[in-house]
C-alpha cells in the first residue's frame, strides 16, 4: 500500500489543495497527517481525498473542538496527540513531534516499525535499528520555502519525498 504523509499545513489552502491533488494522483490508500492544521476551516479542503484520512493534533492546533467537528464532517479520523496505526502488518506511530522527549523515547525504544512526525518543518527520513523515522516536511512552505509531502510504500518501507 502507498501511504501519503503530510504535516504542518498551517492554513495554507492553495498548497493543501495541491497536496490533496498529488496524493490522489499517486493513488494513495491512506493519508496520515502529523498535525498543525491550525484552524478548523482548512479541514474541508481534505474532503476530496480519495483515501482514508487519519490525523493527530500539533502544538499550534488550538481550536480542537472545532477541528474534531470538521474531521467528523468529512468522515476522517482525528486522534489526540498520538495515534497507533496498523498498516499491512506495520505498526506506525503518528505524532506531531513537539514533545521531543516523547519522540526521542519512541525512537530509542524502537517500539514501532515506522514513526511519523512533523514539527521541525524539515523533510527527513532515517533509521534507528528496525525503525524508520519519517518527517514529511511542511506543506505550508513557510520555514523552508519548500512545500513537501511523503509517500511510504508499506511493503518495502521505502519513502519518497515529493516537492509540491
Amino acid at each position: 500500500m502507498i501511504v501519503g504523509i503530510m504535516a504542518d499545513t498551517h492554513d495554507r489552502l492553495s498548497l493543501v489543495d495541491k497536496a490533496v491533488k498529488v496524493l490522489n494522483e499517486q493513488n494513495v490508500e491512506l493519508v496520515l497527517h502529523a498535525g498543525d492544521y491550525i484552524a478548523p476551516f482548512v479541514i474541508s479542503r481534505f474532503k476530496p481525498l480519495k483515501a482514508r484520512f487519519i490525523g493527530v493534533f500539533g502544538n499550534n492546533d488550538g481550536e480542537r473542538t472545532g477541528l474534531k467537528r470538521k474531521f467528523k464532517e468529512i468522515n476522517a479520523e482525528i486522534h489526540g496527540n498520538f495515534a497507533d496505526v496498523a498498516v499491512d502488518g506495520l505498526r506506525i506511530a503518528l505524532l506531531h513531534g513537539s514533545e521531543d522527549e516523547l519522540l526521542q523515547s519512541l525512537i530509542s525504544l524502537e517500539s514501532h516499525d515506522v514513526i511519523i512526525h512533523g514539527h521541525t518543518h524539515e523533510a527527513k527520513t532515517h533509521r534507528k535499528g528496525r525503525t524508520l523515522i519519517v518527517n514529511p516536511g511542511e506543506v505550508c512552505g513557510y520555514l523552508t520555502e519548500k512545500s513537501t509531502v511523503a509517500l511510504l510504500n508499506s511493503q518495502t518501507k521505502e519513502v519518497k519525498i515529493i516537492e509540491l
